[in-house]
C-alpha cells in the first residue's frame, strides 16, 4: 500500500500509518510516524479471525498486551523496544521500535543455507537477548526465524514475544492449545510440562539446525506427527554443521537438565564464530581431569594429537617405589607385600619422598613464574612485535580463542582476587585501515567493537582501548557499571584518530581490562594513510603528536598474563560479520 492510501488513518492520534510491512497469524505491523516525537515506528495491529468468539477476542487483546509488558520488561540491544501502548477502536496496538532489515527466515529463503560460523554468530547475539529476557522473568517460547531480524545495521534482534511467558502472571492459552511454531517446540513444552529457560535454548538449537542444514530437524507433514519427532526421535545427523555440530547435539538433549546451559553455549557460539572448534561433553561430566564444555569453549580448540588438556584424561602419575637397601625391611612392610605402599605406613622414607616431591613443583612454579613474567614484560613493551608466544592459539588472529580471565589462574592476581568472575571479550574490527586527506572523519577511521560479559553483578568493569605504539586518541581507563539486575554484558566502542601528517602510520589496537580480572585481547593491525598534510588551522587527532611512544604502563603489561594467553592471543577477534 501507498504512503498516501493510508496516511489519514491515526491511532491514539498520534501513529499515522503508512504502509503495513508484516503480516502474521496475530495481527498486522505498519511503519507508521510518530507525530509528537518526529520518528518512525513499527505498529502492531491484531485483527481477530473470523468465526471467534467474544470471549476468544478478548483473550487475543489480552495475549498481545501480554507482549508488550514481556518485551517492555527486557532492556537489552537484541530485543526490539516497546515504546508504547495505544488504544483505538477498543483494541490494544503495540507501538515499537522500528528495524530496518530482513527476518533470519527471508534471509535464509533468499541465500539457502549459511556457514557454521555465521549461523554461530547470530546464535549467539539471538542467545544473548534470550538470556537478557530470561534475568527479567520472561520466557519467549517461540525462537524462530520469522521472528529474528537482520538489521541494516548488523544489529541480530529478537522480537515478537506475543505468546511469551511472565513470571508471576496467569496464564492466558486455553488447555490443549498448541502455542508456537510445532518444529521449533521443545520436547517438555509438547508434552504439555512446565517449561523453564531451557526450552528456550532447544529453540534456539532447532533455529541453528535450520540455519546451517536448511531445514528443522523434526519437521513433518502434520503438525502431531511432527510433535510425536520432538517428543520421541533424535534428530538426524547434522552434515552440513561442522564445528557447530557438539553444540546443535547439546542444545537438542530430550531432558532439559541433560540441556547445555546458556552460559556454556554463549561460550561455545562464540568460539564456533570465530573459526574455532568445541567438542561436546557427551553428558554430564565426572571424574577428576575430565574437561567441560566450559574450558572446552574458553581455549576454543581440541587438541591434535588427542590427548593434552581436551582429550582423554591421562591417568594419575605413579609414584615412584623407593629402592630397598640393606637390611632388614621396617616392621610397617614398606618395602613390599600386601600391605606395602607410599602411604601405609610411618616409616622415614614416605615423608622424604613427599616432602622432596613439594620441593620440586614448588621450584618449578617458580621458574615458570620468572619465565612468564619475563615474557610478559617483553610483550607489554612490544618486545615481541606482536608474535604470538604460545601453542594454543588458532591459526589467525581473526579465529583466537575468547579472552577469559579465570579466577583460578596464578599469574594474574587481579582474577585471583575476583573468585569466580571470568571476563569473556569479543572484538569486532568494523575498519582497520584509512587513507585520505587528515585527520581522518570519525566515520571512516579504524574503529572497533567489543562485547564484554563479566560471569557475576554487580561488578564494576575497567578497560581501556591501547594501541601498540602508546599513541592513541582514546581517553584511556575507563569503567562502566554492570548492576545487579542488568545484563552482564555490554557493547564498547572505540575509533581511533591517531595519524601522522603527510605518512602511513601503522599500529595496533587491543582492549586491556584489569578489573574484575586482567585481560588483553589479541593485537588488530591499524594502517592511516594521509594523503594530503594536515592544514595548519586544522584540528589534529591525540594521538597525531610526534612525541616518542611512552612505554607500556605496569597496568597495561599485566595484562599479558599467562591465563590471557599471551599478549597476542588473548581474544575473540572477528574482523567482519
Amino acid at each position: 500500500m501507498s504512503e498516501e492510501s493510508n496516511s489519514d488513518r491515526v491511532v491514539a492520534g498520534r501513529y499515522r500509518l503508512l504502509e503495513e510491512i508484516g503480516r502474521g497469524g496475530m495481527g498486522v505491523v505498519w511503519r507508521a510516524r510518530d507525530e509528537v516525537l518526529a520518528r518512525d515506528v513499527a505498529v502492531k495491529e491484531v485483527r481477530a479471525p473470523a468465526g471467534l468468539d467474544t470471549a476468544g477476542i478478548q483473550r487475543m487483546y489480552r495475549r498481545l498486551e501480554r507482549e508488550a509488558w514481556a518485551a517492555a520488561r527486557v532492556s537489552h540491544r537484541g530485543v526490539v523496544t516497546v515504546y508504547d501502548v495505544a488504544s483505538e477502536d477498543g483494541r490494544p496496538w503495540i507501538v515499537m521500535e522500528l528495524v530496518r532489515g530482513l527476518s533470519l527466515a527471508e534471509v535464509l529463503e533468499a541465500e539457502g543455507p549459511m556457514t557454521p560460523q555465521r549461523a554461530a554468530h547470530i546464535g549467539e547475539q539471538v542467545l544473548a537477548a534470550l538470556r537478557s529476557a530470561h534475568d527479567a522473568g520472561v520466557l519467549h517460547r517461540d525462537v524462530k526465524p520469522a521472528n529474528v531480524l537482520i538489521a541494516n545495521d548488523g544489529r541480530v534482534v529478537l522480537g515478537d514475544f506475543g505468546i511469551a511467558s511472565l513470571e508471576g502472571s496467569s496464564a492466558i492459552t486455553m488447555t490443549g492449545e498448541v502455542v508456537g511454531s510445532p518444529e521449533f517446540l521443545a520436547p517438555e513444552r509438547a508434552l504439555g510440562r512446565e517449561p523453564g529457560p531451557g526450552a528456550d535454548l532447544w529453540s534456539l538449537g532447532v533455529m541453528l539446525h535450520a540455519c546451517v542444514e536448511g531445514v528443522t530437524p523434526f519437521r513433518r507433514a502434520t503438525a502431531l506427527d511432527t510433535l510425536r519427532a520432538v517428543v520421541d526421535e533424535e534428530p538426524p545427523p547434522a552434515r552440513r554443521a561442522g564445528p557447530l555440530e557438539p553444540v546443535l547435539a547439546e542444545l537438542l538433549r530430550k531432558d532439559p537438565a541433560e540441556r547445555l546451559d546458556a552460559a556454556e553455549a554463549a561460550r561455545m557460539l562464540r568460539v564456533v564464530g570465530a573459526g574455532g572448534a568445541v567438542r561436546a561433553s557427551g553428558g554430564p561430566v565426572s571424574g577428576p581431569g575430565a574437561p567441560t564444555p566450559a574450558a572446552v569453549a574458553r581455549h576454543g580448540h581440541e587438541p591434535r594429537g588427542g590427548g593434552g588438556q581436551y582429550g582423554p584424561p591421562a591417568p594419575p602419575a605413579p609414584v615412584p617405589a623407593p629402592v630397598p637397601g640393606p637390611g632388614p625391611a621396617p616392621a610397617n612392610g614398606y618395602a613390599g607385600g600386601p600391605g606395602g605402599g607410599a602411604g601405609s605406613g610411618g616409616g622415614a622414607a614416605g615423608p622424604v619422598l613427599v616432602v622432596g616431591i613439594v620441593v620440586l613443583l614448588l621450584a618449578l612454579a617458580a621458574l615458570g613464574w620468572v619465565l612468564f613474567k619475563d615474557l610478559g614484560d617483553k610483550a607489554g613493551r612490544g618486545g615481541n612485535g606482536g608474535a604470538p608466544t604460545g601453542s594454543a592459539t588458532a591459526p589467525a588472529a581473526t579465529t583466537a580463542p575468547p579472552a577469559t580471565a579465570s579466577a583460578s589462574a596464578p599469574a594474574s592476581p587481579s582474577a585471583s582476587a575476583a573468585a569466580g568472575r571470568h571476563v569473556s571479550v569479543y572484538v569486532d574490527a568494523v575498519r582497520t585501515r584509512y587513507g585520505g586527506s587528515c585527520p581522518p572523519p570519525a566515520g571512516q577511521a579504524p574503529a572497533f567493537g567489543a562485547t564484554v560479559e563479566v560471569e557475576q553483578v554487580p561488578v564494576v568493569l575497567e578497560y581501556r582501548w591501547a594501541t601498540r605504539s602508546g599513541r592513541t586518541s582514546g581517553p584511556g581507563w575507563q569503567s562502566v557499571m554492570y548492576e545487579a539486575a542488568g545484563p552482564k554484558s555490554r557493547r564498547l566502542e572505540h575509533t581511533e584518530l591517531t595519524h601522522v601528517p603527510g605518512e602511513v602510520f601503522e599500529d595496533a589496537v587491543r582492549l586491556e581490562v584489569r578489573a574484575p580480572a586482567e585481560v588483553a585481547t589479541a593485537w588488530v593491525a591499524t594502517s592511516v594513510t594521509c594523503e594530503k598534510a594536515t592544514p595548519s588551522a586544522g584540528a589534529s587527532s591525540p594521538g597525531a603528536s610526534p612525541s616518542p611512544a611512552p612505554p607500556a604502563s605496569p597496568t597495561a603489561s599485566a595484562g599479558a598474563t599467562p591465563e590471557a594467553g599471551g599478549a597476542d592471543q588473548a581474544a575473540l577477534v572477528r574482523t567482519g560479520r
